[in-house]
């Protein structure tokens, strides 16, 4: 069992740092400024999903899902 929290705790490692690449790769997203960008702003906002930064937010939404469930597994006193 001693190598199973081994394991698991450099995936652990792994994610964090995955998780904190990927967040500051991520775009800011700045209030106020709809009106500059104007009508490419709805061009983007239809294909969010398929860009770039669509893929990097559901990558980013799964590793967070992955770094919560493994945060609990790991504090469980069965290993």
């Amino acid at each position: 069992m001693g190598a199973l929290r081994i394991i698991l705790t450099v995936i652990y490692i792994l994610i964090c740092i995955a998780l904190v690449v990927l967040v500051l790769m991520q775009e800011g997203k700045t209030a106020g400024l709809g009106a500059i960008s104007g009508a490419a702003e709805t061009y983007w906002g239809k294909n969010k999903g398929r860009s770039m930064e669509g893929k990097l937010v559901k990558i980013t939404t799964g590793l967070a899902v992955g770094f919560m469930v493994l945060a609990v597994v790991l504090n469980l006193t069965l290993f």
